[in-house]
């Protein structure tokens, strides 16, 4: 098997990629590879070659965004119930390192150093992004099975 994270898309559609939590619409909902922010998430296309959001028709581009928002507010539920330190949900759409489509699905929280706190969360030091500490490991998988749960929940209500 090729490393899931050279091709994010294609081990998703494998069944091999251990950061999914779900099949949407048009997106896989992932767990983000680091957990400084707890609950980070991306929304990741469910088709491989897509770029950006103009690679997928009208209906594709909307089931897309669609998901973007679902997630984010399953993310945004399980983060405020969890942490009473939580703020806000950042949805940002950017690929300038990974070309492929995804979305970014960040919790923000009271408790982040007031200098970051509120700046774009790529302003964070290097460490974050590298550190082993940070990395997604067993230890989130309670958070990623409430958002699994809270997923499920929107989606069926």
């Amino acid at each position: 098997m090729r490393n899931w994270r050279a091709d994010r898309v294609g081990s998703a559609l494998r069944g091999h990629n251990p950061t999914v939590i779900a099949h949407l619409s048009a997106s896989f909902a992932a767990i983000g590879d680091v957990q400084f922010l707890p609950g980070y998430c991306i929304a990741l296309t469910d088709q491989l070659g897509i770029h950006g959001l103009s690679d997928l028709s009208s209906t594709r581009r909307l089931e897309f965004l669609a998901d973007m928002e679902l997630l984010g507010r399953a993310v945004e539920q399980v983060c405020r119930a969890r942490d009473p330190a939580f703020r806000r949900i950042n949805l940002e759409i950017l690929g300038n390192t990974d070309p492929t489509l995804h979305a970014h699905v960040w919790p923000r929280y009271d408790w982040e150093p007031p200098d970051l706190v509120g700046m774009p969360v790529w302003l964070y030091p290097q460490d974050r992004w590298t550190d082993p500490k940070w990395r997604l490991s067993p230890a989130h998988d309670d958070i990623r099975s409430q958002i699994a749960a809270a997923l499920n929940d929107l989606r069926h209500h």
